[in-house]
């Protein structure tokens, strides 16, 4: 193998790169040397000669955005971080893939300042750059006036043939390049190479006529090592105004090291061995560890200084755009803030007169009563708009030259769909909200768990949540939906009751901005409960409230013999079978329980005050499977469930076809007894 040593500064930086990141993959004795080494010149282009950021303030909202799609690669950007002055030392980069380490095998957002998004299943960052350009463009549409851009961010990206392969990115792909987003510039690592080995095992298509046909421009560098051709590429790119970039370099994987080229360079660590050799071959010191050039530092560090001018230059030009739009100024100021409007509250429905509606249409009105008022919400559906209510009748669609709108159509795109609505989130400065029918939330799951991951403010909005859907049958009837999304740590599933139920559930969807929120919504109506005669549906904050008390024949609250505990649809359900079993003079207490995960936070003192230890006899009402309901009705209680695929029939056939009624309900309860 020739020697590689470096001829010049750049060289120097790139091969601090490569090293620093081997060093550490051996160190743990773990990790994927590969990317770093063959993505190494790619990388130090972007952060070298484009990226605007601030290694002092990685929040600032000016900056571009960087995104390593794969996270595999992740000491690659662990690399750049500390080279670059952020808030990582060369002790965090020691400790890579070690208990409680900022610098964990997979990037994640919540643990590494200047990490972006949480990668590592593929597919996943490159779906989120898209909705980091959606909301790019628009705010940079709602707040840009004529000399003053104070939207005007990149998103650049790192991304590998195994994100390519994923169905996720197609979906995503597909989206950008009908909204024509120009501001996302992604650079392939065209490696040629998968764990199994060459790509011509699995993947043969031409990727630049696939993503031409998808709307992208697409530029092609031959060699990878070339920072003079992956600088004119990008450069390039940023020129195109009307369509997302896709620059195709083709690399070497583990470039330096023995096994370079091969599939044995993807992953793991390769050996004290084979890393003194990979030193030998790029010219480095081969017994020194973790060793940074201090001329190479020099010239890394001087990101802070840069990063500096460049926040205090935008800070500049907001101070005169708020001074010449003051309004709007105002507004630009509380939304990157991410501060919710005084008073927005009030905007939420009272519901005072309420006809009985499927708890969809609810959670409709109660969208477009209060967006309005939150200006950081985005809405969209998965190609069922009108069948999710999700769509803000004061905005129109958010197309091409049409960026204020508020209303994405996603098409049938629902994983997509959901990591494009991580992307926004994640940009900051918008709420997004997006819709499905339940069983659909399978498609999106890999998404919807790293929202709940990352700590960020999506909401899911899954209707048609049961065997109420009817007739379109057990393909497309919710069973196991409920339960599959309660074991997301950090997601708060809320199926509501009623139209005042549904309002309290996006009221705390809204307040709630360190984790997703999903939404089960029925598609057949529900009762309309008396909120005068029976508890204030603020209870639902709580995740579980005594709706209605046990009461004695004369109708005084007594201590309940049975508890009858239910969600949603059935809540209704469970009120008739109350009143039923209070006339054979057995006190009965009905809970509504819509948020198991708002529960689990309540004091034990208010657990055992909505469900005494003492009263044993608990009967749990819900249309999905049994799963997880033992928590709360123990072992001498009875659960009314769905535990297998539901019949294609009208809803109230296939309800009381399987023992949803109330002679059912009353008959199992007293079973109890």
């Amino acid at each position: 193998m020739a020697n590689k040593n470096p001829k010049n500064l750049d060289e120097l930086c790139i091969n601090t790169i490569r090293m620093l990141s081997l060093d550490a993959i051996q160190k743990a004795n773990s990790g994927h040397p590969g990317l770093p080494l063959g993505m190494a010149p790619s990388a130090y282009v972007i952060w070298t000669k484009f990226l605007r950021h601030n290694p002092k303030n990685p929040k600032w909202f000016g900056r571009d955005r960087f995104l390593l799609s794969a996270g595999h690669g992740s000491m690659l950007l662990y690399s750049l971080l500390h080279l670059t002055g952020y808030d990582l030392s060369l002790d965090d980069i020691k400790q890579f893939r070690q208990l409680h380490s900022k610098t964990p095998g997979h990037p994640e957002n919540t643990r590494t300042p200047g990490v972006e998004i949480t990668t590592g299943p593929l597919g996943q960052g490159f779906a989120n750059g898209v909705g980091m350009g959606i909301a790019e463009r628009h705010l940079a549409a709602t707040y840009n006036k004529r000399g003053f851009p104070v939207v005007d961010n990149w998103i650049y990206c790192i991304c590998s043939d195994g994100d390519l392969m994923e169905g996720v990115s197609y979906e995503a792909a597909s989206l950008a390049g009908h909204l024509q987003l120009s501001n996302l510039i992604y650079l392939y690592d065209d490696n040629q190479i998968t764990i199994d080995g060459s790509t011509d095992l699995a993947f043969t298509e031409d990727r630049t006529k696939r993503f031409e046909a998808l709307g992208w421009y697409v530029d092609e560098v031959q060699d990878g090592n070339d920072i003079k051709a992956i600088e004119q590429a990008i450069r390039r790119a940023q020129k195109v105004k009307d369509k997302p970039k896709l620059i195709r370099v083709h690399t070497i994987i583990g470039f330096g090291m023995p096994a370079e080229g091969t599939n044995k360079a993807h992953s793991d660590a390769p050996g004290d061995a084979a890393v003194r050799e990979t030193k030998r071959n790029l010219g480095w010191p081969e017994k020194k560890n973790f060793f940074i050039p201090k001329e190479a530092l020099a010239h890394f560090r001087k990101a802070v200084k840069a990063g500096a001018k460049h926040e205090k230059d935008w800070n500049a030009l907001v101070k005169r755009y708020e001074k010449a739009h003051p309004g709007l100024g105002g507004d630009f100021r509380d939304i990157r803030a991410s501060t919710l409007p005084d008073g927005w509250e009030s905007s939420l429905p009272s519901f005072a007169d309420v006809e009985s509606k499927a708890t969809r249409a609810y959670s409709g009105e109660v969208i477009n009563a209060i967006a309005g008022a939150v200006p950081a919400m985005l809405g969209g559906s998965g190609d069922l708009t009108p069948s999710n209510n999700t769509y803000i009748k004061s905005s129109k669609n958010f197309e091409p030259g049409s960026f204020t709108n508020r209303n994405i159509h996603y098409g049938i795109r629902e994983h997509g769909m959901a990591a494009v609505m991580n992307g926004m989130a994640l940009f900051g400065s918008t709420i997004p909200f997006g819709g499905t029918f339940q069983t659909f939330s399978d498609y999106m799951r890999p998404a919807v768990r790293l929202a709940a991951l990352s700590d960020i403010h999506t909401i899911f909005v899954y209707t048609h949540d049961s065997i109420g859907l009817g007739e379109d049958g057990p393909t497309h009837q919710s069973v196991e939906h409920l339960a599959a999304l309660r074991a997301i740590p950090n997601l708060n599933l809320i199926r509501p009751a009623d139209a005042h139920e549904v309002r309290e559930a996006w009221r705390a969807a809204i307040k709630h901005s360190t984790g997703p929120t999903a939404f089960a919504l029925s598609r057949q109506k529900v009762a309309v409960i008396d909120r005068k005669k029976f508890a204030d549906a603020r209870g639902l904050h709580k995740g579980a409230y005594v709706l209605a008390e046990a009461a004695t024949k004369a109708g005084k609250d007594t201590t309940p013999k049975l508890i009858l505990i239910a969600t949603g649809s059935e809540v209704g359900l469970a009120l008739e079978a109350r009143e039923k079993l209070q006339a054979d003079g057995i006190a009965t207490r009905v809970v509504s329980m819509p948020c198991w995960e708002f529960f689990e936070t309540q004091s034990a003192k208010y657990k055992e005050s909505v469900f005494p230890a003492k009263v044993t006899a608990r009967l749990s009402i819900e249309a999905g499977v049994s799963l997880g309901w033992a928590k709360y009705t123990g072992d001498k209680g009875a659960n009314l469930a769905v535990d297998r695929f539901g019949e294609s029939a009208p809803a109230e056939d296939v309800f009381r076809d399987y023992g949803f009624t109330v002679d059912n309900a009353v008959k199992l309860a007293k079973g109890l007894l």
